[in-house]
């Protein structure tokens, strides 16, 4: 797949899947800006990206700073032809009795809220050329709900009616939406979770196995891709057949 003379732009790469996907669609031919709230982070994994690669710093969760940092990607390169919204976070796992509103709206932010903004930028960058991809960062939470994580789930499937709602907006724009609803990836964060933790969400998996962070990768690449161009308000499962609707 080649993704020559593209820009793209994504949210959360300083490290974990958002770096992953920001190595493939580079080496895939695309000039990438890594966005994070974590400068030395995403100054890092610019520089390992390599090429062409630009660091932006700034919070999804505040409008101003969403659009702000489009502008940086057009003032730069012109074009905007590829959004990926991997941002997020899960929050405390707590029973909702347990959750207090600033751990509910927080989540909603991060996970949710921040989608909005970026995609709203994103498709007034994307128009006047009557073409682009975003591919939303979902989650199998937000397909089947994951219990003392209910702000998370609830912001994952508000991810996926987001991204069924802009398709259908932009459908005959030139501008496909997508959502990937990953199960458990190895990241750090796993490293650091219990193992009986662990080995309890691998059970849930069919393949017996978590997935990889080049592997949401290759499936962002094929869909920000030409190769995908009869889809869009499509859920993409990543579940190692834990989901498969």
């Amino acid at each position: 797949m080649s993704l020559n003379e593209r820009t793209a732009l994504v949210t959360g790469a300083a490290r974990g899947i958002g770096l992953a996907i920001a190595r493939r669609l580079a080496a895939d031919g695309a000039r990438v800006a890594l966005l994070d709230l974590d400068r030395g982070g995403v100054e890092a994994a610019a520089r390992a990206v390599g090429g062409e690669a630009m660091p932006v710093v700034a919070d999804v969760t505040r409008a101003a700073e969403v659009e702000t940092a489009v502008a940086q990607v057009m003032g730069r390169w012109g074009r905007l032809d590829i959004m990926v919204n991997n941002a997020g976070i899960t929050g405390r796992s707590f029973p909702i009795w347990e959750l207090s509103d600033e751990d509910w709206q927080r989540v909603i932010e991060v996970d949710l809220t921040s989608v909005f903004f970026c995609c709203r930028a994103a498709v007034k960058a994307m128009l006047p050329r009557g073409s682009g991809r975003i591919i939303n960062i979902a989650s199998i939470a937000g397909k089947e709900g994951n219990p003392t994580l209910v702000p998370y789930s609830s912001a994952k499937a508000g991810v996926i009616g987001l991204t069924k709602a802009l398709a259908k907006e932009v459908a005959t724009r030139g501008i496909l939406v997508h959502a990937v609803a990953p199960a458990v990836i190895s990241t750090e964060l796993l490293k650091q979770m219990e193992r009986s933790t662990v080995d309890l969400l691998i059970a849930k998996i069919p393949m017996g196995r978590v997935g990889r962070p080049e592997e949401v990768a290759a499936l962002v690449a094929w869909l920000a891709s030409d190769e995908c161009s009869f889809s869009t308000g499509a859920v993409h499962d990543l579940s190692g057949g834990r989901a498969t609707y």
